[in-house]
């Protein structure tokens, strides 16, 4: 089955639709981090669509470096999940688009941004949900940021995915040097030591991006660790 998300915009009305967004905690870099990895899934990878929300075949992404979702508020918008009208009143009182996103406010998100580390963890238990379902085609996207990897939580969820064979779970690390712990041999190194499939990126490369997003992996979860400009940067 094929779903694919309705094309309103293209990449380059992204920067006008983010400035739509005002306010004193837009977490400016944590935004823009993302803003390309987003893209190309949703413009290219993911199988999702604004009327295709509860589709059991659908694919499920899930945020975990949720506080900074301008670009994700940005790029549902460009794809028809929730209206541009929405985005001038982002953090306001009566706004749905909060400063961590909320599965049942925003249309097209699956779970509720809140502590770093829990994304990864829930992709692991979305990915052997799907599976006890006899849902094979469904794939599994959690996007965290490097510094998400300081928490323990998410080192439990790696070392489990790779020998559990999780190959429809897929990790974007979106890596602007935030980390507070140094990773020997690079953040790859880290998931591939427990079985999983690595690449790293240039997280500006769209094709780049789509590559390592679709390259095959039978067998395994697969990380994509995407390098951008740094944070302090």
């Amino acid at each position: 089955m094929t779903i694919t998300a309705t094309q309103r915009y293209a990449y380059t009305d992204l920067p006008r639709l983010m400035g739509l967004m005002t306010g004193d905690e837009k977490h400016g870099p944590a935004a823009t981090s993302t803003m390309d990895a987003l893209w190309v899934l949703y413009d290219r990878v993911l199988r999702v669509a604004p009327d295709r929300v509860d589709d059991p075949e659908r694919d499920r992404f899930l945020l975990s470096k949720g506080h900074g979702p301008m670009a994700y508020y940005t790029v549902l918008a460009a794809k028809g999940f929730v209206p541009e009208s929405w985005l001038p009143g982002f953090g306001s009182y009566a706004s749905p688009l909060g400063h961590h996103p909320d599965r049942v406010l925003v249309p097209g998100a699956e779970i509720g941004s809140g502590s770093l580390g829990h994304g990864l963890p829930i992709g692991v238990g979305t990915a052997l949900g799907l599976r006890a379902q006899g849902l094979d085609e469904p794939r599994v996207w959690v996007l965290i940021g490097d510094a998400e990897l300081d928490e323990g939580s998410n080192h439990e969820a790696i070392a489990f995915a790779g020998p559990a064979g999780l190959e429809r779970l897929h990790t974007v690390v979106v890596d602007n040097s935030s980390a507070s712990h140094a990773r020997p041999g690079g953040i790859a190194a880290r998931f591939e030591a427990a079985g999983w499939s690595a690449a790293t990126v240039d997280g500006r490369d769209h094709e780049a991006l789509y590559a390592a997003f679709t390259a095959p992996h039978p067998g395994r979860p697969r990380v994509v660790v995407a390098q951008v400009e740094p944070k302090s940067a």
